[in-house]
């Protein structure tokens, strides 16, 4: 704290004191000046901040006794006297300590200008949590973009550093894929809006600038939909890959469209999680006993006396609706109605490509941390494999739903062998001949349909058949045997 009340005068005389570089911009000397309290403060250099700082603090007094005209202030030292209002205990009890957060320090820097907490405590813009991303440490609380002047096109500086434990924890982390780090530094960025957590908005004509580089955002879905507008996956940008993991300050520069809408931007450093962990962790916390899932059955289909229809059972489906294969993890939200299940497994990787999170059954909200695994389901799973839907009783038992081409008996008509009046006629054999020398059993396939002028024959006997009155049913004769099919 008191580092930073320096002027440029103090920091350059603080840094000339140990041997640092004296020149550049005052933003680069406080910098500078934090480092050094941070990674190699000495008892000679805290004495020399509390001499520059108590010789300021008196010059400070005596410009109190002689009060200049308000006009004649700067913004700079306006800030800085409202840092003042809190006393000089609190910087003494700050600067004392040794686990010092230089990011947070620092991280009120933004948009160039110091963004000293106010007296009266103000509500703060809050982001959704993401389950795809762990949080472990804030580097910059949601700061707004204020707009510097009346332009459409408005940039906004923050300047910070990593300690070296966070450091360490980037460079140890595993890769996702070549290149991408699991542990990384993300800009999130939203809506200036403290009634509710806000999901992640980018502003428009949104660019960002790392260093010396440009960050890649995100690009517009295409619709395939006529009149209908492309949208954009607001996700936290990754800047890892383009900072300097190091002691070194870090420059990042968001440039943003002023088009009447507020916006807050915020640095956190984040493990990203796969869809494979989340998954894991779902199923390690996330499944509901059998016995509950049975009493939800029974609940459902309790008599409703307000009802004029008594429901006897429901169906549920063993399909996931997404992909249409079988269930191997049922999962749904607690907040969902229904009881039909999706896949788990699926669910995360749809949403780990485009996060979206609603049920594809009833299509409402179906966040992580309210999915539950059906323990019910997934035992009868194991116990029910040759149907593709189930029937939950009012007892809360169930029963298999078979399609109905396996409960009914095969269209096709048998092929009848037809042979002597012995009911096992011989088949032919490979000579023509059925054993012992018998003749070879005629066989007629009576699935065939009758040809065309077979049907012309019958049509004319049946005419003859009108003009000479009704005759006696006929029966086919065989050599061997006589057949009659119904």
């Amino acid at each position: 704290n008191m580092v930073m009340s320096f002027r440029v005068s103090d920091l350059q005389m603080l840094l000339g004191f140990v041997g640092r570089s004296k020149s550049g911009l005052k933003h680069e000397l406080v910098t500078r000046a934090l480092q050094l309290v941070q990674f190699d403060c000495s008892p000679e250099v805290f004495k020399k901040i509390k001499e520059l700082y108590e010789t300021r603090y008196a010059k400070k007094s005596s410009e109190v006794a002689q009060p200049q005209p308000q006009q004649h202030r700067s913004p700079e030292s306006l800030s800085i006297h409202s840092s003042y209002d809190r006393g000089s205990t609190v910087a003494r009890t700050s600067i004392t300590t040794t686990n010092i957060d230089y990011p947070a320090l620092y991280g009120k820097y933004l948009n160039g200008l110091g963004r000293l907490p106010p007296k009266v405590a103000k509500p703060e813009v809050r982001l959704v949590k993401l389950p795809f991303y762990t949080t472990l440490d804030e580097l910059l609380k949601p700061t707004e973009l204020v707009p510097q002047n009346n332009e459409k096109l408005q940039e906004s500086p923050c300047i910070f550093a990593l300690t070296p434990r966070q450091v360490e924890l980037i460079r140890n982390s595993r890769e996702l894929q070549p290149g991408v780090k699991s542990v990384q530094v993300v800009l999130r960025i939203c809506y200036t809006d403290t009634s509710s957590p806000q999901e992640d908005q980018y502003p428009p004509n949104i660019a960002v600038k790392v260093n010396h580089s440009y960050c890649s955002v995100p690009g517009y879905y295409p619709s395939n939909k006529p009149g209908v507008e492309p949208k954009r996956p607001c996700r936290p940008i990754n800047l890892t890959h383009l900072m300097y993991l190091s002691a070194a300050t870090n420059r990042i520069t968001v440039t943003w469209g002023n088009y009447g809408k507020s916006y807050s931007v915020g640095l956190y450093l984040v493990r990203q999680m796969t869809s494979a962990e989340l998954l894991q962790r779902l199923k390690t916390i996330g499944i509901k006993h059998p016995e509950l899932c049975k009493a939800l059955v029974k609940e459902k289909l309790r008599l409703d006396p307000d009802s004029e229809i008594a429901t006897t059972g429901v169906r549920v489906s063993l399909i996931c609706p997404l992909v249409k294969m079988r269930l191997s993890v049922p999962c749904r939200a607690e907040t969902c109605a229904h009881l039909q299940c999706f896949d788990a497994v699926f669910y995360l990787q749809m949403n780990e490509k485009k996060p979206t999170w609603m049920c594809p059954v009833c299509d409402k909200p179906a966040p992580y941390d309210q999915l539950i695994i059906d323990g019910l389901l997934s035992k009868i799973l194991t116990e029910c494999e040759d149907a593709d839907e189930i029937e939950y009783l009012v007892d809360g038992s169930w029963c298999p739903i078979r399609a109905e081409k396996e409960r009914s008996c095969s269209p096709q008509c048998p092929i009848l062998v037809l042979g002597s009046s012995d009911v096992n006629g011989l088949l032919p054999t490979p000579n023509g001949n059925g054993e012992n020398g018998k003749a070879t059993a005629d066989v007629v396939d009576l699935t065939l349909d009758s040809s065309s002028s077979e049907e012309e024959e019958e049509e004319d006997e049946e005419e003859d058949d009108d003009d000479e009155g009704p005759q006696p049913k006929r029966r086919c004769s065989y050599e061997k045997g006589l057949v009659s099919a119904c």
